[in-house]
């Protein structure tokens, strides 16, 4: 292999790298912060200091990362095809 095929295969390599890290960090921890409530489970009022129980994440402050979802989906196909 010359340095010239190395290069070319870097951003290939450093692309798997970053999919098969971020999908293990999906299984290790699933749940990621709420972006409407920045974790903390209630949102504020646009008017007043009063706030309420946040709708996307039901007051938890935590979400389903994207790919966990993708986990979980690869993983109901996968126990539909076995039956």
């Amino acid at each position: 292999m010359t340095p010239h095929d190395l290069l070319a295969a870097a951003p290939c390599l450093a692309i798997v790298s970053l999919t098969l890290g971020y999908l293990a960090v999906c299984v290790v921890d699933p749940f990621g912060r709420c972006r409407t409530c920045h974790g903390t489970g209630r949102k504020r009022s646009p008017f007043s200091r009063a706030g309420r129980e946040c709708r996307r994440c039901a007051g938890t402050g935590l979400r389903l990362r994207v790919g966990r979802h993708a986990i979980n989906h690869i993983k109901d196909e996968y126990q539909a095809a076995k039956r």
